[in-house]
């Protein structure tokens, strides 16, 4: 048995304020993010399969990270919800697709959120085993299910 790992990489377009920071970071503003998921399990050993030889099929793992992440936050504003509460009607249609969240939308917690969805999502067969997300040029956050478990 031999145990694989496979990388898909995702982008991004996505803002959002820091609640409370003191900083710049407090401000609306954006980033072009760059999601890395890692998954790991054994490749399919069935010569009748058309996924034989695969761990995942890259397009399954890329319609469901689409489906239940980019989709979702891509060109969305994501803000804690005590401040999106300030947001009234009027001003909510000019910022069209907002997320509130019930955490600080850094992008630590954003990687917290984002394995749980992924480990409920993928198959059972399939593991997460990491996700990397740049922020900017030279800064990232990690998670890895090892760290976690």
């Amino acid at each position: 048995m031999s145990i694989i790992r496979i990388t898909k990489e995702f982008k991004f377009e996505m803002a959002h304020a820091l609640k409370g920071y003191i900083g710049p970071c407090k401000n609306i503003h954006g980033h072009s993010y760059e999601l890395f998921v890692t998954v790991k399990g054994e490749p399919v050993n069935n010569p009748g399969s058309s996924d034989n030889g695969m761990v995942i099929d890259f397009k399954l793992l890329k319609g469901i990270v689409r489906e239940n992440i980019i989709d979702l936050y891509d060109h969305a504003l994501v803000l804690h919800k005590d401040s999106a509460a300030l947001i009234n009607d009027e001003s909510r249609e000019l910022y069209g697709k907002l997320i509130t969240v019930d955490y600080q939308p850094t992008s630590e917690n954003l990687l917290i959120y984002f394995a749980e969805v992924l480990k409920q999502k993928l198959p059972e067969n399939v593991i997460l085993h990491s996700l990397f997300l740049r922020e900017t040029v030279t800064s990232f956050a990690e998670w890895y299910a090892e760290d976690n478990n």
